[in-house]
């Protein structure tokens, strides 16, 4: 399925980005954590609606034809860098959704949630810790999903800021999520996820990667290795996923952006 590139900047594969309109984040982190031979070129999804979760769903619904966008680029894999959406529709249509996609195109389509799914499946973790950026029906709509995969959630902190600037998401700072993310550290949980693809998480993950807690992994690390992962085609592993979360090989490259 997976088809590598003879593109310049690409020798090793090409990556469509699917991120949301406002998002941040996704690009700034995707670009230091893809290892070297791999990039990526990204499309916005676009909504008209006002509302967070109105959003969310109008995504998904264009998530083929924003695909269109790349038009015949050689891709590799394509990356949907939006976990909310994925709580809002659910496990049964998301799987629909990438079978369908995947079927039709020769390519891996990997979500940020189904990544999520096989890291901690990967990392042996049942009881999972939330660190969640959402207002509280959308933490609530995460929690419903994880439960829908198999996973206890066994205790969530808030990043959730809702007078933030421009977006109470997007706008969220690093501090405020290793705020979250402390929170949690002496819980008795198998891992812990920062949720959320607009939350800055790569400077947390740094910071935790030796520390005596739980692994912690985010949407768009998982995205990352996931989608490297499908590229390549290696199967998830316990090895892999920590390489990953102790940023073997990106952890210089976030050093060198601060």
């Amino acid at each position: 399925m997976t088809r590598k590139t003879s593109l310049e900047y690409a020798p090793r594969g090409l990556i469509g980005g699917l991120t949301p309109q406002a998002n941040t984040t996704v690009e700034p982190e995707l670009s230091i954590l893809w290892p070297s031979g791999f990039a990526m070129i990204n499309a916005r999804l676009v909504s008209p609606h006002a509302s967070l979760n109105s959003r969310l769903r109008d995504y998904w619904t264009i998530i083929e034809a924003t695909l269109d966008r790349f038009a015949n680029a050689p891709l590799s894999a394509a990356a949907f860098g939006c976990t909310g959406a994925s709580y809002l529709v659910g496990k049964d249509e998301e799987d629909s959704l990438v079978a369908r996609i995947e079927d039709a195109r020769g390519y891996p389509f990997v979500t940020s949630a189904l990544a999520v799914t096989d890291a901690l499946r990967a990392l042996g973790a049942s009881r999972i810790g939330l660190v969640s950026p959402y207002p509280t029906d959308l933490t609530e709509a995460s929690i419903a999903y994880w439960l829908s995969r198999g996973f206890t959630v066994a205790e969530t902190s808030g990043a959730f800021e809702a007078g933030s600037s421009f977006h109470p998401i997007y706008s969220l700072a690093a501090s405020s999520a290793q705020e979250a993310l402390n929170q949690l550290a002496e819980k008795p949980v198998d891992a812990i996820v920062m949720l959320g693809t607009g939350m800055p998480t790569l400077a947390p993950i740094a910071h935790a990667a030796h520390w005596d807690g739980p692994p912690v992994l985010s949407c768009v690390l998982s995205l990352a290795w996931r989608t490297i992962l499908a590229i390549e085609g290696e199967p998830p592993g316990a090895g892999n996923v920590m390489g990953w979360i102790n940023g073997a090989d990106w952890a210089a490259r976030l050093s060198a952006t601060q």
